[in-house]
């Protein structure tokens, strides 16, 4: 009954002074343990919206008709066999961030739809316009016209300030129930082996998240939002209590740029990271494994400009810790275009501090992004030319040149490359641009033998003849 009761004096944090729940006081009396979480979410839960998507999608035909050997006996006007179109539908959860009708939520919510809508927690339905898709984040800004009214909205709050065991609460539509609020802590912050954005730096908590509750939100006991919860671990497909959302100070940087207009542009350090592992660690003469070690630099890149070296490592971003590269990557990726961001990192026996330039990354060449038609493997994928920029939004090596799939549309492409895939050499012609590599698949010579790099292997595909 005492361990009964200890669970509820934690839950029971909510409907503390605000200086308690600041210092994160336990409930000290019995009283105390029957207080409620029912002001927080009357306060917060009008701002969680629900967000549905259609899309549309070609569905071969199927059966009868669908068979050419019939289709020889009842002819072919166009109509037998012909994709049709289906309506498919998504659901999640969104949340209003600013009074003005603009919401965050989850790329995947609303990734190809045709038609998205927002439903309010009071049941007005608005048609939303898509302003912003960041698929680095897995996340999207939406925006809703409400005229003059001024929607509830969330604050954003600061989500380094989070610590593991503080309590927080998941607002979402799972499943399609409608609007759910469940509660839990936080288990674990800085998870990086989860392996759904490019940017792995999530909270992880115990609060149930099930389909549905993608985009919605994980606030803590201020009222402010400091997650946009965006998957689970689960092997039926329900709550097991693994689940994941992005930072808010992530969301932030994704939100700022829906808000100028303007595409998501992060900090480029131009330089490749690796983690200092155990053997690393022992071998430099740390106590422990942590930090980010720079393995190579690009030439006049930001680090390199700042005085850093191969071999340096960096172990704190503008005041906070770095434990690894990824999260080197997070403190950047969280850091505004513009300014400067202070680096502490070790040098052999020495600690030092480097003032790095804040920059994008430079278009150095132009992409010359095209889509690749014709008959040949590569059809329906777009490449473009190499240049830190584009080898950024990839996440491909700091110096990576040449040609790289961007995308891959319907053809042939899809069978045999991935987004990413950097081409390196077609028939024994060096692929060096965009333009050689349409010069050699218009010899068409119909035996195709690519070369390709996918992540740190190189591969061979051979293809007719």
């Amino acid at each position: 009954m005492r361990f009964i009761l200890s669970i509820l004096a934690a839950l029971a944090l909510i409907a503390l002074p605000a200086a308690a729940a600041t210092t994160k006081q336990t409930p000290a009396t019995a009283a105390e343990v029957t207080l409620s979480f029912a002001p927080l979410v009357k306060e917060t839960a009008p701002a969680v919206v629900n967000v549905y998507a259609q899309q549309i999608v070609a569905q071969r035909e199927m059966g009868l008709f669908g068979d050419p050997f019939f289709r020889q006996f009842f002819g072919n006007d166009g109509s037998f066999g012909r994709p049709r179109e289906r309506v498919q539908n998504s659901l999640g959860s969104g949340v209003i961030v600013d009074a003005s009708g603009l919401i965050v939520t989850n790329n995947h919510v609303v990734k190809g739809g045709t038609n998205i809508r927002v439903v309010l927690a009071d049941k007005r339905e608005f048609e939303a316009q898509l302003l912003l898709t960041d698929e680095r984040t897995d996340l999207a800004v939406l925006k809703i016209d409400a005229g003059e009214e001024e929607l509830p909205a969330l604050a954003l709050g600061d989500s380094d300030d989070l610590e593991v065991g503080d309590l927080v609460l998941a607002i979402g539509n799972p499943f399609g129930v409608g609007q759910t609020v469940t509660s839990g802590i936080v288990s674990a912050l800085a998870r990086t082996d989860v392996g759904i954005t490019d940017y792995q730096f999530f909270i992880q908590t115990d609060a149930a998240i099930n389909p549905g509750n993608s985009g919605g939100a994980l606030i803590d006991m201020a009222g402010e939002l400091v997650g946009i919860n965006t998957a689970i671990f689960s092997r039926s497909g329900g709550s097991i209590g693994i689940g994941f959302a992005i930072p808010a100070n992530m969301v932030k940087t994704v939100v700022l740029s829906a808000e100028t207009g303007k595409v998501v542009k992060r900090p480029w350090l131009g330089a490749d990271f690796q983690d200092v592992t155990a053997e690393i660690a022992e071998s430099i003469g740390f106590a422990r494994p942590e930090g980010a070690l720079v393995v190579k630099l690009v030439p006049q890149g930001p680090l390199a400009k700042a005085g850093l070296k191969r071999g340096d490592v960096i172990l704190a971003f503008n005041g906070r810790t770095v434990e690894n590269a990824r999260e080197l990557r997070y403190r950047a990726a969280t850091a505004a275009v513009g300014g400067k961001a202070v680096i502490e990192f070790q040098r052999g026996s020495n600690r030092r501090e480097a003032a790095v330039a804040l920059v994008a990354a430079p278009e150095s060449v132009a992409r010359e992004e095209t889509k690749i038609a014709g008959k040949n493997p590569l059809a329906g994928a777009v490449a473009a030319n190499l240049s830190p920029a584009v080898a950024d939004e990839l996440g491909l090596r700091s110096d990576a040149t040449g040609v790289a799939v961007t995308a891959i549309e319907k053809g042939p492409a899809q069978r045999f490359f991935r987004k990413g895939d950097v081409l390196l050499e077609i028939n024994g012609t060096a692929i060096t641009s965009v333009s050689v590599l349409q010069d050699v698949l218009a010899a068409d010579e119909g035996y195709w033998r690519i070369a390709i790099r996918r992540g740190g292997r190189v591969l061979t595909l051979a293809v007719g003849g």
